[in-house]
């Protein structure tokens, strides 16, 4: 009772900005030229939002629907020091587009992967290009060449009510159940648990490997749905909306060098120090613990920008275990590579772990792909 009393305010704002773009009193929403595809969140952080994005990019790539055709992936570019719409370039750095774009544009280099707060003039420029050479914010950019997109992925839109995605795919995390969560900052929550309804997917992610359907039936109701069918993934919302609801796991890979110089014997060492700037590591933590005596655990805040001093406290924890490997995430790179304090003792064992996103049975992949597709035919 004393959350809801303390939380009301911003509870009362949030369902009047929805009712007035629900009801186009004040704010309008608008489409794309092409269609779009939104992937975003309820709860704050550690969704995997970068993941999930990466495998529908996979599903799309390999579909012959648009295996041939233009594709393109939007973000904010969060903690970036750069302005307006930009085109992410492979030998870019995080620091200028953000850690996300980067790993996303290094991953899939035939994507178009652009940065704009602003999504509505993102998609704008991403569908006609030639807007970037008239339009005074267009100068901005620093890459203007890139071909006009035919469908756009939104990372982390779901909350950007002036634009009306094609499809709304909304991430909610397996161990943090929408209905037993509050919004910040007494929660994780950044919106209200209600806002599920207006998902046309819902993914639960970071699920155990193994998921009875009594396990997969009671998430759904946690999260506000009913009369949820294993065998079709559809659940429905209080109004009878139908909803796909489907469940992920965590895949990680083998570590691989974050820097050329790096030297891969360190990945057999039988100790390793793990350190991350990301909102959950204890998946990764537990995963390394299989191979690995964790000798020592740093964490730092999401999408941190490493210091001088960080990189400092690194170093002490390897020369206290010389022989330890030193692995952090792939997200993590991508600022490393930014960072100019790193010494080549510590560049050559330093690893990441790449991660992949998993459907929890391959009847759920097929379904998901199925539906994914036909809604953007």
């Amino acid at each position: 009772m004393i959350d809801r009393i303390l939380l009301f305010p911003y509870s009362l704002s949030l369902r009047l900005r929805h009712f007035c773009y629900d009801h186009g009193f004040l704010f309008k929403s608008a489409k794309a030229p092409v269609p779009t595809v939104c992937v975003g969140n309820i709860a704050v952080g550690g969704t995997g939002k970068t993941p999930h994005t990466e495998m529908i990019l996979r599903t799309l790539l390999s579909s012959g629907q648009w295996s041939q055709k233009n594709i393109a992936v939007l973000s904010r570019g969060y903690k970036r020091h750069s302005r307006g719409f930009q085109q992410v370039t492979a030998d870019g750095s995080a620091s200028l587009f953000g850690d996300e774009p980067m790993q996303m544009k290094k991953n899939f280099p035939s994507v178009t992967v652009a940065v704009d707060k602003n999504r509505i003039e993102g998609c704008a420029f991403l569908t006609d290009p030639s807007g970037l050479q008239t339009s005074r914010k267009g100068r901005r950019c620093l890459d203007k060449e890139m071909p006009a997109a035919n469908l756009i992925v939104l990372d982390d839109a779901f909350q950007y009510r002036a634009l009306r995605a094609s499809l709304n795919i909304v991430l909610s995390p397996y161990t943090r159940p929408l209905t037993k969560d509050s919004l910040m900052p007494l929660g994780h929550l950044r919106d209200l648990p209600s806002r599920i309804d207006a998902a046309d997917i819902v993914i639960v992610t970071k699920c155990p490997k193994y998921l009875e359907d009594s396990d997969r039936e009671t998430s759904v109701r946690e999260l506000g749905l009913k009369d949820y069918n294993p065998g079709t993934c559809e659940a429905f919302t209080g109004k009878g909306k139908s909803i796909k609801v489907f469940f992920t796991g965590i895949e990680y890979q083998t570590p691989k060098e974050v820097y050329e110089s790096g030297n891969p014997r360190y990945i057999y060492s039988k100790k390793a120090i793990l350190f991350s700037g990301i909102a959950d590591d204890t998946p990764l933590r537990m995963f390394l613990s299989d191979s690995y005596k964790i000798v020592r655990c740093l964490s730092f805040p999401d999408h941190h920008r490493f210091t001088r001093s960080d990189i400092c406290g690194i170093g002490a924890a390897v020369r206290e275990y010389p022989t330890a490997a030193l692995i952090t995430t792939e997200k993590d790179a991508q600022r490393l590579l930014d960072c100019p304090f790193v010494s080549e003792h510590l560049k050559e064992r330093l690893f990441y772990v790449p991660i992949r996103a998993a459907f929890s049975s391959e009847k759920e992949e097929r379904l998901f792909r199925s539906a994914l597709l036909s809604s953007l035919s």
